[in-house]
């Protein structure tokens, strides 16, 4: 299997990153006129270099893997440089740690089952950090198409969502979606570099989507958090639902799961529609 760009060796992750948002990042943004043709997407390195203050020289071999453990202010500089966010600047921080180690398989206690299965009419569920959907209760199973049923859809949302064509009737912001999974597995990758089932994961995806392929090459980092999503059931409808994302802490040695709780408004066409999906299940 070909290596992706950043994934499973931790001397590259940096690198692969800083390459991904330099090429994201519009010359004319940082005040540099872009007239004639350029020969390279976003940023040139020594543009880059001069924004965030340090030699081109520097720059060139950590994007080349050569120097990997760059000084908080340096991080900062890029930080800014590149525009980062609060999830991307956490990333990147990540990334020029010293990082080792891939995350066992995550552990669902009967309790979190028990606390999913009390929410009968609350579609939940939880996923792992390579997006495995590990628990979930009747309405939530059957509200992201169906991950109860065996055979029905690949429990791994990322591969559901890249490789099954399905799943751009159940998501229709598939766009949106599809970028928050890989920003979600960019993140993994990032903390968990040795983690054999998530480096393969992430290469078969890349090998086997285009989409997955360009949006890994932006550089996409999405930390989970709340909002609201529509989704398509075959009877409910499109239902626009309201969405928070609760953290199960880990045990020692272990990850944490990610619980995803959907609902609606009291007494909205919505809720109705979720309540009557609710009793066809439960």
């Amino acid at each position: 299997m070909e290596t992706v760009d950043g994934v499973g060796d931790p001397r590259r992750a940096l690198g692969g990153f800083l390459r991904a948002r330099r090429g994201r990042m519009a010359p004319e943004r940082v005040g540099i006129k872009a007239g004639g043709r350029r020969r390279v997407r976003g940023l040139r390195r020594e543009e880059l270099a001069q924004l965030a203050g340090i030699s081109v020289d520097y720059y060139v071999r950590l994007e080349q893997g050569r120097a990997t453990q760059p000084s908080p202010e340096v991080l900062d500089a890029l930080a800014r440089a590149l525009g980062l966010d609060a999830a991307e600047r956490a990333h990147l921080a990540t990334l020029a740690g010293d990082r080792r180690g891939s995350a066992p398989d995550a552990r669902v206690s009967p309790l979190l089952r028990r606390i999913l299965d009390g929410m009968a009419g609350l579609p939940a569920f939880a996923t792992d950090h390579r997006l495995d959907v590990v628990a979930w209760n009747a309405l939530g199973g059957e509200l992201i198409g169906g991950v109860g049923a065996p055979g029905r859809r690949d429990r791994n949302n990322a591969r559901f969502l890249f490789l099954d064509p399905a799943a751009r009737h159940v998501q229709p912001d598939w766009q949106d979606r599809a970028a928050e999974a890989v920003g979600q597995l960019r993140v993994a990758a990032g903390r968990y570099p040795d983690d054999a089932g998530l480096t393969a994961l992430i290469t078969e995806l890349s090998e086997r989507s285009a989409d997955f392929r360009a949006i890994w090459a932006t550089g996409e980092v999405v930390m989970c958090t709340a909002g609201r999503k529509r989704l398509r059931h075959p009877q409910a409808g499109l239902l626009t639902l309201d969405f928070e994302i609760l953290h199960v802490p880990a045990g020692p040695g272990e990850p944490g799961l990610v619980v995803h709780v959907y609902g609606a408004a009291d007494g909205s066409p919505d809720a109705e529609a979720l309540a009557r999906l609710a009793d066809r299940v439960n």
